[in-house]
Parts: C-alpha cells; structure tokens; sequence
C-alpha cells in the first residue's frame, strides 16, 4: 500500500488539496471512522472542492464509461460508490457522464455525506453541480459499507465501485473485508460489476477476492502510474 504510507506523511498529492496528515495518524487503523471524519473536516485548499485518495474520476473514465454504455438496458443505470469520502468519482459521473446514471455514495462518515450533500446543492457559496445527462441524479447517504441493509435490497446496482475502502477496512482485520466484499455482491446485479481500485498487488488481492467471489468472474487491469504510483483496477463481474 505504497500510496497509502505517502498519503499519511506527505502533503496531499491527491486530485484535491487537503493539509497533510498530522504524524500521529500515521500509525492509526484506516477502520477508524474518527480519523476519517477528522481528514473530511478540515478545510479545502484551492479551488478544487473534493479529495482523492489515490486518484479522482478523470483517471479512471476511460475504464467507466464503456461498462455504463454496455449496461445502457438498465436506464439510468444505478451506480454505488461504497466509502465515497470526498471523492471526485461520484460527482465525476454525474456531471460528466453522457448516459444516465442514478449515483448513490455512501460512507460511514457523517462528516464526509454532509459535506458531500452541501458541494451537491451548491452550500457555501458554490455553485450547485448539474448532471451530464438530465435524466442523471446524485444522492448521499450516511451508511456502513459492511452493512447496507438500509441502503439497498439484494441486486439493486449495475456497477460497484470500491476506490481504497477494501484497502481501509482490511486494516482492521480482513474478516471485515470479506464482510464488505459480500455486502457489495449482495447488492451487485448478477450481471453487474464491482471494481476495486487499489495499488495492492495482484499476487496480494486476487487470491482473496477469488476467495470470496465465488460463482464471479475476477480480472485485474493495470492502471497509471499517477505521480508515479502504478494503481488496479480489479473487476468482479456475473455474467454479460
């Protein structure tokens, strides 16, 4: 988790700006909801609203956009960000998408989804986003990614994205990754895809997503480098 260990001790490198991680956190559990309430709440530097770990949606649009087109059945296609923080692939998609998406971002930061709510409907003197395509729309909610029985009934989303949540949660043992991972293909259309995005090696991550995937085809793509970081994207997908 090379990305990781320089996000907690150098200034953010990341698609938004954000001050540095103090030293003491550098040590503290990723499962933690208070670190992460303690990173959403400090304030914004610049003019770029969100904060990306790892990387933001123009990174990885290339690699979306075809899944939403090929999924053009479902209309809009339902999309579920599990452990959206102040991410740019949520609003990427709704604002830049040129197919109808119904976007939902979730994370057990209520720090994270008030902020996220606010930069949506336009708080604090921004301008409110505007959707891609006008039969898109965005929602936040504040929810536990290893529990989304209040978010979703049993496959309800066409596409899953996971950018770092595995990487967090399994810092907290990886019975709560497995629980996280089985959450997501609960709510995963039997013909969707769940994508994790990670730099964890596949030689690491590809035994245990095979582990816990069974009867869902996994393939790993090679992402980047982004500031010299090489990322992957790892797929979980039913049948097409």
């Amino acid at each position: 988790m090379a990305a990781l260990r320089r996000m907690l001790h150098l200034p953010s490198l990341m698609m938004g700006t954000c001050r540095p991680f103090p030293d003491s956190l550098a040590g503290s559990c990723l499962a933690d909801r208070c670190l992460w309430d303690r990173l959403h709440a400090q304030p914004r530097l610049g003019t770029v609203p969100t904060f990306d770990w790892f990387f933001g949606y123009e990174e990885v649009q290339e690699l979306l956009l075809p899944l939403l087109q090929e999924a053009r059945a479902a209309s809009p296609l339902r999309v579920l960000d599990v452990g959206c923080g102040t991410s740019s692939l949520c609003t990427g998609l709704y604002t830049k998408s040129p197919h109808p998406v119904d976007v939902l971002g979730v994370d057990f930061s209520p720090v994270a989804v008030a902020y996220m709510n606010s930069l949506l409907e336009g708080g604090q003197g921004r301008t409110p986003l505007c959707p891609g395509h006008p039969a898109s729309s965005l929602h936040f909610m504040h929810a536990d990614a290893q529990n989304l029985g209040s978010v979703a009934s049993s496959g309800s989303f066409q596409l899953l994205l996971d950018k770092g949540t595995w990487d967090a949660v399994a810092r907290g043992g990886l019975p709560r990754a497995y629980q996280l991972l089985s959450e997501c293909l609960r709510v995963l259309n039997p013909q969707g895809t769940l994508i994790q995005f990670s730099d964890e090696d596949p030689d690491v991550r590809l035994p245990c997503l095979e582990q816990g995937s069974h009867g869902w085809a996994v393939t790993v793509q090679e992402l980047g480098p982004f500031r010299g970081i090489t990322y992957f994207a790892y797929l979980i997908q039913g049948c097409h």
